[in-house]
């Protein structure tokens, strides 16, 4: 999320048995069960369940491991390794959300396809997360907080780079052309796992993918304890502006999005505090050590700059905000959503899922009060293409972990 920012059977085979008698052979009996066909087990075509069935120890997999650029002495290493220690509950919490993100992204994958409504693609990916979470029905859980969908479907379209989800009605369609960002999250105690990609059908599109996609891997390489936000920013767009794309006989250099980037993020809270430019911007802060990052970049063939625009779908509840006497029947609302999402994003679409009727005027209430803060679609100029990709990655003492990172991406 930007800041604004699924077995084969061994066949069996018996043995021909032949016996052979005085001046005469017995013909061979075979059994019915030893039948030349083989017979294969049906692959199960739903293979969406609850991830702990699938790892009943809890212990989930680590992501791409990779060093830091500089070395930390050997006492202080012992050190770090010490506390990360205390930090394990946390980490394997990331990775079990992380390991839902690459089964849910994949499900959603192998089912792409033109002419799909947006509205069925983020239905997909989001019964697909709540499955795994054993997060389906938010009312029957003892805490509904405890994990499930971290923010709202980004499924951005062209133009727009981040923050649209359909509300309901909406009848918006996937098409050839398109140029989708895909961004889910998942969330395990609180720990957000942030990850996001950019789908297409027409190869024109190759280059800029492939420039938004490897300023992110840039990103991620030159993230580490101690590191300038502003230098990562640097590299991002030293990479990101060195590609070209040809659209339509047009040729376009990449731009990052200047006012879109990446942040730090903390539990039950997308955006931490930080945020990790995609362009050089003179931040001096430095990311610190156990620290969460989604290290995201967009790349734009238009001006490189998103304005807010559109109907609103995603929201958030500000925890910091004083609340008001006087919210009057925004106040059940308000219990809502503190009670099944607390400060984490949600949208529209969940609040009907929950059963509440005619709570739009409520619920822009509760942003004009600042209560809820409302983070409607960004978008870059017209008739221009916007890309996006993201990874989170965990700052432990002694590496940096791409705890998203798949065989996809």
């Amino acid at each position: 999320m930007s800041n604004e920012a699924t077995e084969t059977i061994a066949p069996v085979t018996n043995a021909t048995e032949q016996s052979t008698q005085t001046g005469a052979v017995e013909q061979p009996v075979t059994s019915h069960s030893s039948t030349n066909k083989k017979k294969k087990k049906k692959r199960s075509k739903n293979n969406i369940k609850n991830i702990t069935l699938i790892y009943p120890d809890e212990k989930y997999p680590e992501g791409e491991w990779l060093d830091y650029n500089l070395k930390r002495t050997t006492e202080a290493e012992e050190r770090y390794v010490a506390r990360d220690q205390t930090r394990e509950q946390e980490w394997n919490d990331m990775r079990k959300a992380s390991e839902i993100h690459r089964r849910v992204r994949r499900n959603i994958q192998n089912k792409l396809k033109p002419d799909m409504p947006l509205m069925d693609i983020a239905n997909i990916i989001e019964d697909a997360t709540r499955k795994f979470t054993g997060a389906e029905d938010l009312k029957t859980m003892a805490n509904p907080k405890s994990q499930g969908i971290g923010f709202p479907t980004g499924l951005s379209l062209n133009s727009c780079a981040a923050h649209f989800t359909p509300n309901a009605g909406d009848k918006t369609i996937l098409r050839y052309e398109d140029v989708l960002k895909i961004d889910i999250g998942v969330q395990v105690n609180g720990n957000i796992a942030d990850c996001a990609w950019t789908h297409t059908f027409d190869p024109k599109y190759d280059n800029l993918l492939t420039a938004v996609r490897e300023a992110t891997y840039t990103g991620i390489k030159e993230a580490g304890i101690d590191v300038r936000l502003t230098d990562i920013g640097e590299a991002i767009q030293e990479v990101m502006e060195s590609y070209e794309v040809e659209i339509d006989g047009k040729v376009y250099q990449v731009k990052p999005c200047r006012n879109l980037c990446g942040h730090n993020i903390v539990p039950y809270t997308i955006h931490g505090g930080k945020s990790v430019p995609i362009v050089k911007n003179g931040d001096q802060t430095k990311m610190e050590e156990f620290e969460h990052f989604a290290i995201e970049t967009f790349g734009s063939t238009g001006r490189g700059f998103v304005v807010p625009g559109g109907e609103c779908s995603h929201y958030a509840r500000n925890g910091n905000a004083p609340v008001s006497s006087h919210l009057g029947n925004a106040k059940k609302l308000l219990q809502s959503i503190d009670t099944y999402f607390g400060t984490l994003p949600f949208c529209r679409r969940y609040l009907d899922r929950l059963g509440e009727e005619k709570y739009l005027f409520s619920l822009n209430n509760l942003v004009r009060q600042g209560v809820v803060t409302d983070y409607p679609p960004l978008n870059d100029e017209p008739g221009s293409y916007t890309a996006q990709f993201e990874h989170t990655i965990l700052l432990h003492p002694h590496k940096k972990e791409v705890v998203t990172k798949g065989a996809d991406y």
